[in-house]
């Protein structure tokens, strides 16, 4: 028996029941639907529905119906005939090749979406859905905590990837917006764990640099930690030579540093909606876990691994105990607790902003550069320079309704 398949498009004033109403005449016909798709951009709505009927007679008959039922409803349809060999190519088409481009700004211009929309065209990648994941921005009240993000579901062959990712980059400096590029893969999907940084990325301080304004040689401690960050010294070296100038700091300071973090942006929000989707979090630091584990109470973190302050007769001796945690040993860390979890190291997430964060964001599933140094974003998988802590929450593809439903 002769079958024909037929693509509908929808478009006009949405309202309750249209689908309904749509799908009953399809039935009436024993139509099957073979694809459906539908999107509602202020009430105005898009729908498509691929369908299959058995017959040419019967085709004519669900065909002209539609069109009488669209015309009841005050809705445009529009029908487009699909041969069998390009149905055929389009569903062997499916589950290769697929990609994650999310973009991340204050807020997004036209200009932005152009210049990476163009990108994915002259790679010959297609557009399969594009999602928008913060709420409607109004025009009229002010927002405090102004944030946007899209993201695009695309697919096709990528020869060179580290090409496609260096243009996004190019983009992102020039029009200071956010472009992270994944692959949609089952992993992405399903990240369990997340470690971070603590100095200037769970906090906006490095609390060592704080703690050497106290004991007055903070010009000296800056330096050499700035110079740790960019990479341009050793990080055990830099770490030990800024211990030294903090010998015979009260006990006592460390408490009024501790109460008064501050805390970065985003961190409450993006910790609590991780904690109710299970996720396990870590702190993995190269300060002390005096603070870290301030923030452990006062966020929630599952595990901290820091370094460990020495401190004799009420005041810091310079020293430090234990082994120093460098970037090695933070990757070192992300693994033992993946492996404790359960957790494959696929499903990890780092964010970190200095050099020393390096090992642990290119061991992790996905790698987070975040408000980072330029050498840090330059090999970091993605960054986040636009908003706030919780775009961590847009790379793994949550839509703000997602995140208030907790808040």
């Amino acid at each position: 028996m002769a079958k024909e398949i037929f693509l509908l498009n929808i478009s006009g004033q949405d309202k309750p029941g249209l689908t309904s109403a749509l799908t009953a005449v399809l039935a009436q016909y024993n139509a099957k639907v073979l694809d459906i798709g539908q999107a509602n951009i202020h009430d105005t709505l898009s729908l498509g529905m691929m369908f299959e009927v058995k017959s040419k007679k019967k085709s004519a008959a669900v065909l002209k119906d539609l069109l009488f039922k669209a015309y009841e409803l005050g809705i445009n349809c529009k029908f487009t005939p699909i041969s069998l060999e390009d149905y055929e190519d389009w569903v062997n088409q499916q589950g290769k090749n697929r990609y994650i481009v999310t973009i991340l700004g204050e807020k997004l211009k036209a200009e932005q979406i152009s210049r990476v929309t163009e990108i994915i065209s002259e790679k010959n990648l297609n557009i399969d859905a594009i999602k928008r994941l913060t709420g409607r921005l109004s025009l009229v009240k002010k927002d405090d905590y102004p944030r946007a993000s899209i993201q695009l579901s695309i697919r096709g062959r990528i020869d060179n990837k580290a090409e496609f990712t260096e243009k996004f980059m190019q983009i992102s400096q020039e029009l200071d917006v956010d472009i992270a590029f994944q692959e949609d893969n089952i992993f992405r999907r399903n990240r369990r764990l997340v470690c971070f940084d603590m100095d200037s990325t769970l906090i906006q301080t490095e609390v060592i640099d704080e703690l050497a304004e106290l004991a007055g040689v903070g010009e000296q401690v800056k330096a050499i930690t700035e110079a740790a960050m960019q990479g341009e010294i050793d990080f055990n070296e830099s770490f030990k030579r800024r211990m030294k100038l903090l010998e015979g700091l009260s006990e006592d300071v460390l408490q009024n540093v501790a109460v008064n973090l501050p805390i970065t942006k985003g961190a409450r929000r993006l910790i609590d909606t991780l904690k109710n989707y299970g996720f396990k979090t870590a702190i993995l630091s190269g300060g002390f876990t005096y603070f870290g584990h301030y923030l452990q109470k006062e966020l929630g973190i599952d595990y901290v691994y820091a370094n460990q302050l020495e401190i004799k007769n009420g005041a810091l001796t310079g020293n430090y105990l234990g082994e120093i945690v460098n970037g090695e040993k933070k990757a070192e860390y992300l693994k033992l607790i993946a492996e404790k979890e359960g957790i494959d190291i696929s499903q990890t997430i780092a964010v970190g902003d200095g050099a020393n964060d390096l090992p642990m964001l290119n061991l992790a599933g996905l790698g987070i550069a975040f408000h980072a140094k330029p050498k840090v974003k330059d090999n970091a998988q993605s960054s986040i320079s636009s908003i706030g802590l919780d775009g961590v929450l847009y790379l793994l593809g949550y839509h703000d309704r997602h995140i208030d439903l907790i808040e």
